[in-house]
């Protein structure tokens, strides 16, 4: 699939949360030009409604502009915009006092004054909606809504409105204002804790390569330690006992090449562990990796991985290991199947999510060229690519030579 479709689900899911929230607030501008700006020309005489018109729609202008920036802010781009924020609320203020004025001055029909009320509700609900963004302090936005509400009562009642009127409408303001505000901030926040979860599991992929390397370090360690220690103090020996001209210093030489050889044997079987992979072993990781990063994994006949000779072992779980690693680093996937079969002779690894598009070309043990090197040395073949839906495949199958093992399947 192309187009916006793949532009889409090629995004992380942070960065499809912010593109929407984004859109959404784009989307506010036309919703109030539609709702509060257009049922003006059926209203008001038709000079002063393309007068308000115009106004209602250089205020849903600016507050998309203040909103775009608020957003930026809140990410990190750019500073707080304050003097936009406080513009925006002189904006508002002064657009409300206009419609209130018309109000004031009468109109022929009482259909008139409802349009207009509505349109200064809409005002405010929009300009605090955007100047919510702008304000990192909840305490001071509901303060900003508390103190436009009872604002917007203490005018009705100035121009000499009665008192339940007053009321009704401040209520009214509250209502529409304080739901507004909460949206921005609610949006703020989500969009916030999306990335915090993103970076937590980024954080969780990176500890567990830390582990790793540290259990490597431990066991290079503890392995060379203890033998180069007595490397050096025999070596120390044989020095002594050559220059006195000894002849046992062959002897301590000859253990010194000894323990060498020890050593060199104990570092081989240390990498052989850390470079062969045990397919059971890899499968139960990659689920408990996965789900701890908050991707739902299934995992399917772990039991047949027993069976396979260790080459073919060390082969796939290396290609789970690195269909783990992709869907880690690469993806946005929020499900991951992986499933071992048996067929006809031949053991087949399906590695299958929805949020990888492609798999890294790396070189050497990384990327599908890794990968089919690894397969090439036990006969096996490795096929990756779209499966449909959204979904990438990545396919390994390798023959199983060994009569037994052909049996068994």
């Amino acid at each position: 699939m192309s187009g916006p479709g793949r532009w889409w689900r090629r995004k992380s899911t942070p960065a499809k949360v912010e593109t929407y929230t984004r859109w959404s607030f784009h989307f506010f501008p036309l919703i109030e030009v539609g709702l509060f700006g257009l049922p003006l020309f059926g209203a008001v005489p038709l000079p002063l409604a393309v007068q308000l018109f115009l106004m209602v729609c250089a205020h849903a202008a600016f507050c998309s502009l203040v909103g775009s920036r608020a957003l930026d802010w809140t990410r990190g781009l750019r500073p707080q915009p304050l003097r936009l924020v406080w513009g925006l609320g002189i904006a508002s203020a002064v657009s409300v006092a206009v419609v209130l004025l018309v109000v004031d001055h009468g109109s022929p029909e009482e259909d008139a004054a409802t349009t207009l009320g509505t349109t200064t509700g809409g005002l405010l609900a929009f300009g605090v909606s955007a100047i919510a963004l702008g304000i990192r302090d909840r305490r001071r936005v509901l303060g900003l809504v508390l103190g436009i509400s009872a604002g917007t009562g203490l005018v009705v009642l100035a121009l000499g409105g009665p008192a339940l009127q007053a009321l009704v409408t401040a209520l009214a303001t509250l209502f529409g204002t304080g739901f507004f505000a909460f949206t921005s901030v609610f949006s703020v926040w989500l969009l916030n804790a999306v990335y915090e979860l993103d970076a937590a599991r980024e954080t969780r992929a990176r500890l567990a390569v830390a582990e790793e390397r540290l259990r490597f370090g431990r066991d290079l360690h503890d392995v060379m330690g203890r033998n180069l220690a007595v490397i050096a103090l025999k070596s120390e020996l044989a020095v002594q006992l050559a220059r006195r001209g000894r002849a046992e210093a062959v002897d301590q030489m000859i253990e010194v090449q000894r323990i060498a050889q020890e050593s060199q044997r104990e570092v081989r079987d240390v990498v052989r562990g850390y470079r062969e992979a045990d397919l059971g072993v890899e499968l139960a990781g990659a689920q408990g990796v996965l789900t701890a990063a908050g991707i739902a994994c299934e995992v399917s006949g772990e039991q047949a991985a027993a069976g396979l000779p260790d080459e073919v072992q060390s082969a796939l779980g290396w290609v789970v290991r690195e269909a783990t690693t992709n869907v880690l680093r690469h993806g946005n996937a929020e499900r991951c199947v992986v499933g071992l079969r048996m067929l006809k002779g031949h053991v087949v690894l399906t590695v299958e999510n929805d949020g990888v598009t492609a798999v890294g070309e790396g070189g050497g043990g990384s990327g599908l060229a890794g990968l089919r090197e690894r397969l090439a040395a036990v006969e096996g073949t490795l096929e990756a690519g779209p499966a449909g839906r959204g979904l990438f495949r990545l396919m390994a199958e390798v023959p199983l030579t060994s009569p037994v093992q052909a049996v068994a399947s």
